[in-house]
């Protein structure tokens, strides 16, 4: 299945347009120069698309291709890569997602997995708390026996202002239910990363 293309708001894109013009003329920049002139409808379409997931229902996501299946092992969706905008800098904040559940007698479409992570990534963010909401989702939508997330990202709000470390990796991990057992955790490390 094809992704669906994004349409704008052209009302919220002329908001936008005019506050990034404002923005440019106090950096000191001159919005009618040539390579800036549509800067300002670019950034309001852009900005758009990368919130889009403040009008996205996860839940619905998952219930959308859920089916009754008396399977009780690990399923894992490992290296789910996601995008996503730090709320403290509105810089971008990227890297991979992996996720496992154990079923009690339901299973969703491991696409459906991998588009829950991009509606709350496509939201002003910090990676904990996305970390918590996907498993949350999935948890509540799917009832597994439980389910765990690990995100490893880096920031760029980390790595081009501030303490400017070029190399430095966040991994953040939360989990419910049978997880809590630290041979299940450990089984799913081994998993993901071999």
């Amino acid at each position: 299945m094809a992704l669906q293309a994004f349409e704008p708001n052209e009302d919220i894109t002329a908001q936008a347009a005019d506050l990034v013009r404002k923005q440019l003329l106090l950096m000191g920049e001159d919005p009618q120069r040539e390579g800036l002139l549509k800067t300002p409808r670019r950034i309001g379409k852009t900005i758009q698309f990368l919130t889009k997931g403040y009008h996205e229902d996860p839940q619905a996501i998952l219930r959308s291709a859920l089916f009754e299946e008396d399977y009780r092992q690990m399923v894992v969706v490992k290296d789910i890569d996601f995008y996503s905008l730090c709320e403290h800098h509105l810089l971008p904040f990227f890297g991979k997602v992996h996720i496992a559940y154990i079923p009690n007698g339901r299973i969703t479409g491991l696409s459906k997995i991998a588009r829950v992570v991009d509606v709350f990534a496509r939201r002003l963010q910090v990676q904990e708390r996305l970390t918590t909401q996907i498993k949350d989702c999935i948890q509540d939508t799917l009832q597994p026996l439980g389910v765990m997330v690990v995100i490893e990202a880096e920031h760029l709000c980390m790595q081009m202002r501030g303490v400017q470390k070029q190399h430095a990796m966040t991994v953040t991990s939360d989990f419910t239910g049978a997880f809590n057992q630290a041979k299940t955790r450990e089984e799913f490390m081994k998993l993901v990363i071999g």
